[in-house]
């Protein structure tokens, strides 16, 4: 019998390392993907999917169906559903599928890439099923649209990114601000003072040592929001988008497999430790943080550590980048970044990032060349 890799999660690990394992072996192998999502989100654009008439749903979602299709059918099984509970040391997990449908998958070895989500009622992560992502995205444009004034609660990546989509559009009609918990932004990053002066050219107010506590509805208004900060400040606003912290999809794990954060705690190898046949990449590991790139130099390696495994082989440490890499677009012409100590001047960003939010690259996902 064909061996079983089951792959919990369909986003930029899930997938890449799908196809990475069917484009090697159809023959011998049996892939299920299992994802909560039926389509791949480039969730990298959701920051500039909110800004009216800018990016359409299609741009953004793709079917994970059409991902798979050219492969034989017989080599792998997709499945639109949610782990509920896995066994390490039986081989198995039990997922709820789309139609409520209690299903438990055995597996040889076992992915977990099932990723994250944000605080709040928020898209920057895929919240629930395709469906409820695609209704928080257009609900959160139409408030964006009606808003006249907006605080981002967040200056890391996200929360500047978001600023700036948020100003360049409509930097001179809304007033816009930027609440940092911390005296910098991008947790005091080199990129700071840049990401800081290039809002700032848009119009964009920042308020430094500004961590909220607490959100309410306005008493006076029941459709404002009352941001309350850590000082004893309130702040009134039409529309308040927290972009703070991800918090893992792990809650299927056993604890054991993870740290204090909720994370899964691998090896070297990208094995979960304590186990010889489960692996994990993504944001379930952040490791040494969450990050486009880092999320596929893991995939990369954790698909060869399981092309080791079914050939009964060791594996190998999987490679990190060779230097740490920073990028936050602001707007649409601009950007703050860095390659390890270097600063990257803004046109550069713009150009690498800003300029499509990587939606180039989603193709690679589909057709399967990014494995």
């Amino acid at each position: 019998m064909p061996a079983t890799v089951v792959i919990l999660g369909g986003s930029f690990a899930g997938l890449h390392i799908a196809h990475a394992l069917l484009k090697k072996n159809t023959k011998d192998l049996k892939v299920v993907l299992v994802s909560k999502n039926s389509h791949f989100y480039w969730n990298l654009a959701s920051v500039r999917r909110i800004i009216p008439g800018v990016l359409k749903d299609e741009d953004i979602f793709k079917p994970i169906a059409a991902a798979l299709k050219k492969y034989p059918e017989s080599s792998y099984e997709f499945i639109v559903g949610t782990a509920e509970e896995a066994d390490f040391d039986a081989k198995s997990v039990r997922i709820t599928t789309e139609s409520g449908e209690s299903k438990t998958l055995s597996y040889d070895q076992l992915v977990v890439a099932t990723g994250s989500h944000t605080a709040g009622n928020v898209p920057w992560k895929a919240e629930g099923t395709y469906e409820q992502t695609l209704a928080l995205l257009k609900s959160t444009e139409e408030k964006v649209k009606a808003a006249n004034h907006i605080v981002v609660a967040g200056a890391g990546t996200t929360g500047v990114e978001l600023t700036g989509e948020l100003a360049f559009e409509f930097g001179k009609t809304k007033e816009i601000v930027l609440l940092s918990a911390g005296d910098k932004l991008v947790n005091g990053d080199i990129i700071a003072p840049a990401a800081a002066n290039e809002l700032k050219k848009l119009n964009a107010k920042i308020q430094y040592n500004a961590r909220v506590t607490e959100t309410r509805a306005s008493a006076a208004d029941p459709a404002k929001t009352e941001v309350v900060l850590a000082n004893g400040e309130t702040l009134t606003t039409d529309l308040y988008l927290p972009t703070m912290g991800l918090i893992p999809n792990t809650t299927y794990v056993p604890a054991k497999y993870l740290n204090e954060n909720k994370l899964v705690d691998v090896d070297e190898f990208f094995r979960v430790k304590g186990t010889t046949n489960v692996w994990a990449a993504g944001d379930v590991v952040s490791k040494p943080r969450a990050g486009f790139m880092i999320t596929q130099k893991q995939a990369a390696g954790v698909s060869k550590n399981l092309e080791l495994a079914l050939a009964g082989k060791e594996p190998i440490v999987v490679k990190q980048l060779p230097m740490d890499i920073l990028a936050a677009a602001v707007g649409r012409s601009r950007g703050a970044g860095r390659m390890g100590s270097f600063k990257l001047p803004s046109i550069g960003v713009y150009l690498a990032k800003g300029k499509t939010m990587g939606l180039p690259m989603m193709s690679g996902y589909i057709d399967g060349s990014v494995a």
